[in-house]
């Protein structure tokens, strides 16, 4: 008898993290799957365009949620979810990282004793004012089957009183889509790089409220990107949150070398991460792919969860150190950049790992 197992994603870093499952279950001749899109995200560069570059098949069910504040988007995914999994009974629901799409599915499952799997289970920044960590620790307390990429997850989950029975060490699936595109986004490099037709140059991604919803922040901000890239262009794509705060402040760049561009779909912008001299970020995710592709990483924020891409990867916290940032970049172009290492289990084989567990489990189950 078949096992069948629904997958929920909802914004563009769920999708890199279920394909590379996705891919490794389907080759089970034991396992149906049905994959629902909560429209989280819904604009085109920042999810259907995923989908055809990662391979994703259209989901079974769009939810259609868009934006809102986070208890309207949390209360409207539970609404339109909870039907689908009645009327589907899935035996398995993985859910993907740390949105609003995670915690509200896992709620609605909980509420309906439909086993749920975390995938990017125990990442903790201990920063209880981001909404993404309240995600994290509730999905984490409610889940049945907990996929941590590193070690530190695992013992973050112990200490929050997880049984070690549900917690599973697979590595990170992020990585396995990395590993999976690389080859297709170098061949897409020099046609990218053609573009700008820059021999070195920064990248920078923004768009975390601590970063860009307060405007004098965000203008210190773009004040150091702006003296940066007088040493060597910045090319930053600007997310549509980012967006609309530069164009409240005024700020186009247009006198400087700090290149605003459209959101760059997952292929190009792979491709231009992997030459990047450095990348300025806010991002989680990019944190790893730094870390993996040996790329210095200068991070906005006052901590991560993913200390591991800075104990031992090339990541460093910045924190809002205008002063710091400006400081490090001169590091990184006088060759003086931190070194770093591939974490364990970031091989690639992190989907085969999870489909692994989740056959055993559903054999015991």
């Amino acid at each position: 008898m078949a096992m069948d197992i629904l997958h929920v994603v909802g914004a563009r870093p769920n999708f890199m993290k279920a394909a590379p499952v996705m891919r490794a279950l389907a080759r089970r001749d034991t396992v149906r799957q049905t994959f629902v899109h909560t429209g989280q995200h819904y604009d085109s560069n920042m999810s259907e365009v995923f989908f055809e570059e990662l391979g994703l098949p259209e989901p079974d069910a769009n939810l259609g949620v868009g934006s809102g504040s986070h208890a309207r988007q949390t209360a409207e995914i539970m609404t339109r979810f909870e039907p689908v999994v009645m009327a589907r009974k899935p035996d398995l629901v993985l859910v993907y990282g740390d949105v609003n799409s995670t915690i509200a599915a896992a709620l609605v499952c909980t509420k309906l004793l439909v086993p749920v799997g975390h995938v990017e289970a125990g990442l903790r920044s201990r920063d209880r004012t981001m909404p993404e960590e309240i995600n994290r620790v509730l999905t984490d307390q409610i889940a049945d089957l907990l996929f941590t990429p590193s070690a530190d997850g695992d013992e973050n989950l112990l200490r929050e009183g997880v049984a070690r029975e549900k917690i599973h060490l697979v590595g990170n699936v992020m990585i396995d889509t990395l590993v999976w595109l690389l080859p297709k986004a170098s061949e897409q490099y020099e046609s990218r790089r053609s573009t700008f037709n820059f021999p070195q140059y920064g990248l920078v991604t923004l768009h975390r409220p601590s970063n860009v919803d307060d405007l004098a922040t965000l203008k210190k901000l773009m004040s150091a990107l702006r003296d940066i890239s007088s040493q060597l262009p910045l090319i930053f794509p600007v997310h549509p949150r980012t967006c609309e705060r530069l164009q409240a402040l005024g700020l186009a760049m247009r006198d400087s070398q700090v290149h605003l561009v459209d959101p760059l779909c997952y292929l190009d912008f792979l491709a231009l991460q992997s030459h990047a001299s450095f990348v300025i970020t806010d991002s989680g995710g990019i944190q790893e792919e730094t870390t993996y592709l040996d790329v210095p990483c200068l991070t906005l924020r006052e901590n991560t969860e993913r200390p591991i891409t800075v104990t031992m990867g090339t990541n460093i916290v910045i924190g809002q150190d205008m002063e710091r940032l400006r400081a490090e970049v001169g590091r990184i172009l006088n060759g003086e950049r931190k070194e770093g290492q591939v974490p364990p289990l970031w091989d690639g084989k992190a989907g085969e790992r999870i489909a692994e567990v989740v056959v055993s489990w559903g054999c015991l189950a």
